[in-house]
């Protein structure tokens, strides 16, 4: 037996609606909110290993509760690696990248996408207000996106074997 073309369709716009509506906060439900920071006077040397021992590829830059910047690998690699600089010497806030794009929990996963795109980065923080509530990264967008997909295939599968 065939399957009704019109229903599959209608279950793959489903997915895709529900892939648009999809927020930063359902990310943040199923990853948590876990917020990785240090302090601008930090060395570098000491971020890299803070990073490690994290296994992630960003920290925050906070003091007093306000977000000053983002310290990522690129920084590293770029600002230390390729400049011939020591990170043993060098302070995180001589080289984080202090114009921090940041999303809202209420923002698309779709937004989320086109800045990491458009602005070639990797990590975003959650700002609900002035307050940090989280960060996103490339993997946790293209998780949530695969977890979707593979939603839509389950239901297909189960509509076909009907």
């Amino acid at each position: 037996m065939q399957p009704n073309l019109l229903a599959v369709k209608q279950i793959c716009l489903i997915n895709d609606l529900k892939q648009l509506s999809m927020k930063v906060s359902d990310i943040l439900k199923s990853k948590g909110s876990n917020v990785y920071s240090i302090t601008s006077g930090l060395t570098v040397l000491d971020a890299l290993k803070a990073m490690g021992e994290k296994n992630i590829g960003a920290l925050l830059v906070i003091e007093e509760g306000k977000l000053l910047g983002i310290f990522s690998e690129r920084d590293y690699a770029r600002k230390i690696v390729l400049k011939g600089k020591s990170s043993n010497d060098t302070l995180v806030k001589e080289i984080m990248t202090e114009k921090v794009i940041s999303v809202s929990p209420n923002d698309s996963i779709e937004r989320c996408m086109e800045l990491m795109s458009e602005k070639h980065i990797r990590h975003l923080p959650v700002m609900s207000g002035e307050e940090v509530s989280g960060v996103i990264s490339i993997t946790d967008v293209v998780t949530a996106i695969i977890a979707s997909q593979k939603e839509t295939i389950s239901h297909l599968q189960n509509y076909i074997s009907q």
